[in-house]
């Protein structure tokens, strides 16, 4: 192999590190959020189950809006 193509393999392995460092940083930081969202849906369907169960408002969702 001459000197060339090695280094052109050289420079071709350092991008494709430098790619999967920055892949598994946008995964990590992707994983973290979706953790967040899915805290957060367990805590918004837990609100509105908590609010149908509910002695104030038993038929929330079954309610007529008020122009009827």
């Amino acid at each position: 192999m001459s000197e060339a193509r090695i280094i052109e393999l050289e420079i071709r392995l350092a991008y494709q590190e430098d790619l999967i460092q920055a892949l598994n940083q946008a995964v990590a930081e992707q994983q973290i959020q979706i953790g967040k969202l899915e805290k957060t849906c367990k805590l918004l369907h837990d609100k509105i189950k908590n609010m149908a169960q509910s002695d104030r408002n038993p038929d929330i969702i079954d309610e007529r809006p008020p122009h009827y």
